[in-house]
């Protein structure tokens, strides 16, 4: 059983986890003004994107994720023929269309992929399962990491399927945004009013950075720290006492809107990475997708691990 798994590029996995482990991507392409920008998790060129005079439009970028005849000819041109099973981990279906176009092209491509399979000598059934991740950035990458380390151990399918629909739930994302200005614009843009002027003036002002969590489809604050690097440091003394206490999967997933080098200097960083090294816990690190820094900013840091006992953050 050939089991190919498919994630959209807001899913932040490192671009070498990708490629090493033959995960095929769905980019989102942004448009700022004349600028289209595909995301395909290059990392050199998202930072390259971040120095450029385009990036301080980002905030009015409309970001457009791959359309239904996008995903069905991609999976007839290729992944029928190169898999018998296809698991797609979306990002969450509350925050992109993501879902939703995948699932429509799924009732074409469950239709139509017979003759492509036939084609290339193959005779056996070819089925899709598209898995909602109800999560973004990070944690979205736990959800499809699970998926690569439970294919790779050899797990059938019914035991896969079983395993992400319980984990997903228990996926737990951690955001720490740099600039409440720039994420009030961008929410602006989008039509959503949960960021007011009021508390992003207020917040700028006292230097005070919300912790954000997302999990189930749902994001909301959970606490409210003065200082970005404080907030880091609370975060990363959080998840180390996540791993001590054992986590649902043995990957915690970081990303960071900048240089991994900057990532590596935040206070209590280097006390995680060791922790998990001792816990045998890999953590993936990587650059923030294009597609995240455009919703919530240059210089944010997310983190996200799978716990069905967690407490929340505060």
């Amino acid at each position: 059983m050939r089991i190919g798994i498919v994630v959209d590029s807001g899913c932040d996995l490192p671009a070498e986890y990708i490629q090493r482990h033959n995960i095929t991507l769905l980019p989102i392409t942004a448009r700022i003004g004349d600028a289209v920008l595909a995301d395909h998790r290059d990392e050199q060129a998202t930072l390259a994107f971040l120095n450029s005079q385009v990036a301080e439009r980002a905030a009015e970028a409309e970001t457009t994720p791959f359309s239904v005849q996008q995903i069905r000819d991609l999976f007839l041109d290729k992944l029928v023929i190169d898999y018998d099973h296809v698991f797609c981990l979306t990002i969450s279906s509350t925050r992109s269309a993501v879902y939703a176009n995948a699932m429509q092209a799924s009732f074409a491509i469950l239709n139509d992929y017979k003759p492509a399979r036939h084609a290339a000598g193959h005779n056996s059934p070819f089925a899709l399962r598209v898995i909602d991740s109800q999560n973004l950035f990070s944690a979205q990458a736990v959800s499809a990491s699970e998926a690569v380390r439970l294919r790779d151990q050899g797990l059938n399918l019914q035991q896969i399927r079983e395993r992400l629909d319980y984990l997903i739930p228990h996926v737990h994302g951690y955001l720490v945004p740099r600039d409440l200005y720039y994420m009030r614009a961008r929410a602006r843009h989008k039509g959503d009013r949960s960021v007011s002027l009021f508390s992003a003036a207020l917040g700028s002002a006292l230097d005070i950075k919300p912790v954000i969590h997302s999990r189930a489809g749902q994001t909301a604050p959970t606490a409210k720290i003065k200082g970005f690097e404080p907030a880091c440091e609370r975060l990363f003394a959080f998840a180390r006492s996540r791993i001590n206490a054992g986590l649902l999967t043995p990957t915690l997933c970081v990303s960071y809107g900048g240089e991994l080098a900057e990532l590596h200097q935040l206070p209590g960083y280097a006390q995680l990475q060791a922790e998990c090294k001792n816990h045998g816990v890999e953590l993936l690190e990587t650059v923030m997708s294009l597609t995240g820094m455009i919703n919530v900013g240059k210089g944010a840091m997310t983190l996200a691990f799978a716990d069905d006992k967690a407490p929340l953050f505060h």
